[in-house]
């Protein structure tokens, strides 16, 4: 089944400047957590293993990330600081990391094609680490997975979005064939809202088939002078099938300020404080058991 998740973790950022100068959007901490760390977590959490990640200029952090630091790793060996780096070598034990570099900056469609190499031919997902979805009992990336052992065809995750913000998104017009599953069969790129043909918006979350890549081969240039991922899917959606779905759970835009700051409040007080709770009861067992012996 799908194994691999492609990163596209190219981009400049430019929204968060000057803060992703010299930083890449993609680690920007959730608390204490870059944001493509909560990308690679649901995709684990999903059965997926093999994490692709295209990236480019000045985005060494995001290797370095995924790899030991031997200096810190002894500077903190045996110390009660060492408990903060267990989540991030859980990680890196449960997932392998490919990483290639995006030359130009042309737009999504050309991020994935450029992830090829790395997925070979078979299905696969794709996360926007700046979406950050939360759903504490099943992530979206593991909702998607199951219905694509279902459906075995392209799916993206999709959600309503006020009209007026249509512009913001590539937004789909289907037929509903089950409850919030669409089969897709238009798809525009950030339509101004009285051209867009629903208010339902694409965010970052897809399964894509295999023949994606060469329908994206053969796509133009689209909004913005970009290949858009969204003129490919119609492609595909025109001659085969390609499904969106509604997924259950909340996303952030933490490509906006808004959204990063909404993110970060409720990382603090749903996940953040509870784990920090329970270190604090681990400790308080442990204490207990030694005084008692």
């Amino acid at each position: 089944m799908i194994k691999k998740c492609l990163f596209p973790a190219a981009g400049y950022g430019t929204r968060f400047l000057p803060a992703t100068k010299s930083m890449p959007k993609e680690m920007m901490p959730v608390v204490n957590k870059p944001l493509i760390e909560y990308g690679v977590e649901e995709a684990i959490q999903a059965g997926l293993d093999g994490m692709c990640i295209v990236t480019g200029r000045g985005k060494h952090s995001i290797m370095d990330h995924f790899d030991k630091n031997y200096e810190l790793e002894h500077q903190i060996n045996g110390t009660n600081k060492e408990e903060l780096l267990v989540d991030i070598r859980d990680v890196m034990d449960k997932a392998t990391f490919t990483f290639i570099r995006q030359r130009e900056m042309k737009g999504l469609g050309h991020a994935i094609l450029t992830g090829r190499e790395l997925v070979g031919d078979e299905a696969f997902a794709v996360v926007l680490a700046d979406d950050l979805c939360v759903n504490p009992d099943q992530g979206v990336l593991a909702q998607m997975v199951a219905l694509y052992k279902q459906f075995r065809c392209s799916i993206v995750a999709v959600q309503e979005v006020p009209k007026e913000e249509t512009h913001k998104y590539g937004v789909i017009s289907g037929e509903m064939i089950k409850d919030n599953i669409y089969r897709i069969d238009d798809m525009v790129e950030k339509p101004e809202p009285a051209d867009a043909p629903s208010n339902l918006a694409i965010i970052g979350r897809y399964i894509l088939t295999p023949d994606i890549f060469d329908l994206i081969e053969q796509t133009e240039p689209g909004k913005g002078g970009e290949i858009q991922i969204t003129d490919a899917l119609l492609k595909q959606a025109q001659t085969g099938c390609v499904l969106a779905y509604k997924f259950k759970g909340h996303r952030f835009d933490c490509g906006s300020v808004e959204g990063y700051i909404e993110a970060t409040n409720y990382c603090y007080e749903n996940e953040y404080k509870k784990n920090e709770k329970a270190v604090a009861l681990n400790k308080y067992s442990t204490f207990k058991d030694k005084n008692n012996h």
